[in-house]
């Protein structure tokens, strides 16, 4: 599985970076937004976490392109702002998710697991099946955190 990690907080980035590495992604990093935009359109992803704060472009927009060129892959947004309108605007452009920072990487990392597994099997398996295969590795995450 491919990741790509949008995020211009360098330690942020690289928590991301190793939690999803741990998780078996291989991960491409970028800490703009010019940057993901092309990697974003030059690259296949399984998923894309895409920080909304980052300084050049208009990330709503640059998810709006990629919709509009139907790119499916799985985005989740990660915000700074809590405002209800900035995140029904991510979700009305395209985002499969949207977390305020902080968070708990445990939390992402459900989310990004859930979104992949409905993008790959949604049209070719039922709804149940998808859950089953989202939560052993959520068990299975919570007992080695409880440690």
């Amino acid at each position: 599985m491919r990741a790509l990690v949008d995020e211009d907080d360098k330690v942020l980035s690289r928590q991301l970076t190793e939690a999803l590495v741990g998780n078996g992604y291989a991960v491409d990093t970028a800490h703009d937004d010019e940057e993901g935009h092309f990697l974003g359109d030059t690259e296949p992803y399984d998923v894309i976490v895409l920080d909304t704060g980052l300084p050049v472009m208009d990330v709503i927009e640059v998810l709006e392109q990629w919709r509009a060129a139907e790119k499916p892959t799985p985005v989740l947004m990660l915000t700074a702002r809590d405002r209800w309108r900035e995140k029904i605007a991510g979700l009305d452009a395209g985002a499969d998710d949207y977390v305020t920072k902080p968070f708990q990487m445990e939390g992402v990392l459900a989310r990004i697991r859930w979104s992949v597994c409905r993008w790959m099997y949604a049209t070719t398996r039922p709804m149940r099946k998808i859950a089953s295969l989202v939560r052993p590795r959520v068990a299975r995450s919570i007992r080695s955190s409880a440690r």
